[in-house]
């Protein structure tokens, strides 16, 4: 319905047109769990994301309206979306777009809340049918390039999110058409994600990177409300998105069903706090377990295709990680803590755990098997066969990782998951307030001011 207009003028009519209305049950019950997912993750983070702290002390130094999450301070628009973004996947546990891939909350949410803090006026209806609209563009632009971003160096978890956020961003504050595609086109200006986010191990940006997406996406709107401009073409121009990232113009996956079907109502919600990518090995581990003695164990083959090679090469490094954000991208010490423990957790991913003995040198044992027939299709597969020491071999597949929308965690799960990120946040929640806030999230008013949802949390002291 948008093949007589550009790209970019499409997504921000279909973005300026859209409302509460215009959306399903299921995709606003879809966009509410994303919300709470979000918001659970953050909190804990507050306690347990030492990497984000500079974000927040910088954030602090400019007083502003804007509430800096589980803490009692606040902010700028921008900052506090800077701060609380950076919280948003420093524990990977957010929810994700297998197929992409793209994680199309970690940024939006704290961006659209710190706008909602300055907005009194602003309703929380208006933030479902924003956040609806920006994790579905988040979702399409990771699927639409015509050639894999990271095979121009790129990482496209906070590439797509950058354009998404922005959009949503202009689209929450009441611009028109004009606004939201100029203000994609200023995210655009402020967009360089390179690769080099994961393949470096001893880096923190992997963790926090969202922040600085969510702090450009609200800069971006501001300015396009102020009266700034961009381009015509932000998405499909000759040297706009597509042109530099995604090596040509954009496939039908960007427009096909838009306005009709919302893809981030497919999203996967994480079981476990650790790259997605290990989620089928973890899996698998557990199935395992109870046949199992660790210290029987002669060797595990992982097999693999080239979307989990960061998650085990080096083997010998991947093995012995010395931070959480290293373990978190490591089969053999996801893996190992699975097997040993019963469980990975929060807590699997405490300094003391991360350095015990006993884990490494069962996560030596995990190497890879190279599949040949795997590629992106396969990004949340992943199979164990373990020998033991007896001669005795065991094997498990797990072909879609648990999360999934075919395999999905249900309203309670969630709910759950929440209650323990809030037990772990820098003020931690008791179990009763954490189901309480939950609860309000799963229901609160559309017409209700939506800087009113997270209270509890936005104003916990320190």
């Amino acid at each position: 319905m948008f093949c007589d207009k550009a790209i970019s003028a499409a997504i921000a009519t279909h973005f300026a047109g859209l409302t509460h209305d215009a959306l399903s049950e299921a995709t606003r019950h879809a966009t509410r769990r994303a919300l709470l997912d979000a918001v659970g993750v953050t909190l804990g983070a507050t306690g347990l994301g030492e990497d984000a702290v500079p974000y927040r002390r910088h954030a602090q130094a400019a007083p502003g309206p804007s509430r800096l999450i589980g803490f009692s301070g606040s902010s700028t628009p921008a900052l506090a979306a800077l701060a609380n973004g950076a919280l948003a996947h420093q524990l990977d546990f957010g929810d994700t777009f297998d197929a992409g891939p793209a994680h199309p909350n970690a940024a939006l949410v704290p961006a659209l809340l710190a706008l909602a803090d300055a907005r009194p006026e602003l309703a929380f209806g208006e933030l479902l049918v924003t956040m609806a609209a920006g994790s579905d563009l988040a979702c399409r632009l990771s699927i639409a390039a015509p050639r894999p971003f990271e095979e121009g160096g790129w990482y496209p978890p906070p590439l797509v999110n950058l354009i998404a956020t922005a959009a949503a961003c202009a689209r929450f504050i009441g611009l028109d058409v004009d606004g939201i595609r100029h203000a994609m086109g200023l995210a655009l200006l402020q967009g360089s994600f390179p690769s080099q986010i994961k393949y470096d191990a001893s880096s923190p940006i992997r963790g926090v990177r969202e922040g600085l997406v969510a702090r450009a996406a609200v800069e971006a709107a501001l300015l396009a409300e102020a009266g700034a401009t961009a381009f015509a073409e932000p998405l499909e121009g000759r040297a706009g998105f597509f042109a530099i990232y995604g090596g040509g113009a954009p496939r039908d996956a960007l427009l096909d069903g838009l306005g009709e079907t919302f893809l981030g109502d497919q999203v996967s919600f994480k079981p476990w706090p650790a790259c997605r990518g290990t989620h089928p090995y973890i899996e698998a581990a557990l199935v395992l377990r109870d046949r199992i003695d660790p210290a029987q164990v002669v060797g595990i083959e992982a097999e693999t295709g080239p979307i989990q090679e960061m998650l085990i090469r080096p083997q010998a490094a991947k093995a012995e990680p010395t931070r959480a954000i290293e373990a978190k991208f490591s089969i053999p010490y996801t893996v190992a803590a699975a097997l040993i423990d019963g469980a990975v957790t929060l807590d699997s991913f405490t300094a003391a755990r991360i350095a015990d003995p006993v884990t490494r040198t069962l996560a030596h044992k995990v190497v890879e098997r190279r599949n040949p027939d795997w590629g992106r299709g396969q990004a949340a597969s992943g199979s164990l066969t373990v020998t033991l020491a007896d001669g005795a071999v065991l094997h498990q597949r797990v072909m879609q990782a648990a999360g999934h929308p075919d395999r999905p965690m249900d309203d309670e799960s969630l709910i759950a998951k929440f209650v323990d990120c809030a037990a772990h946040a820098a003020s931690p929640m008791d179990a009763a307030a954490a189901r309480s806030l939950a609860s309000q999230i799963l229901s609160f008013s559309v017409g209700a001011a939506a800087r009113n949802l997270c209270d509890p949390p936005c104003t916990a002291p320190v």
